[in-house]
């Protein structure tokens, strides 16, 4: 199923690529109330720094989050628009399946 979206298919799979890891998920939530340090952040996981950049790399690729140097931190924030963009195929997605769902009951009380 192809959803039209201001995005490509291939800005979709990556922003939801993306959005599909659950540290990468909680990245984003936390950055949502405010920015915060890569370091703040690495201290939060059980894993390393370097990990910790990976996920923040993935989502600042996608646009999900931006990076500010700010004197010696790195800052991650999240972008609001890109979020409404995912929420925007999504809501695509489920437009499409509820009018499939309403044809199909259609179709089933025709039988009657």
């Amino acid at each position: 199923m192809v959803v039209s979206t201001e995005l490509s298919d291939a800005e979709v799979d990556r922003l939801f690529h993306a959005l599909a890891d659950a540290t990468r998920r909680d990245i984003l939530r936390r950055s949502v109330d405010g920015e915060l340090s890569v370091s703040r952040l690495a201290d939060e996981y059980p894993m390393s720094f370097a990990a910790v950049q990976k996920h923040v790399a993935v989502l600042e690729q996608v646009g999900l989050v931006t990076k500010v140097r700010r004197g010696r931190e790195l800052l991650v924030r999240s972008e609001p628009e890109t979020l409404r963009r995912a929420r925007r195929a999504l809501d695509q997605l489920e437009e499409a399946w509820r009018g499939r769902v309403e044809r199909m009951a259609a179709l089933l009380d025709d039988d009657d």
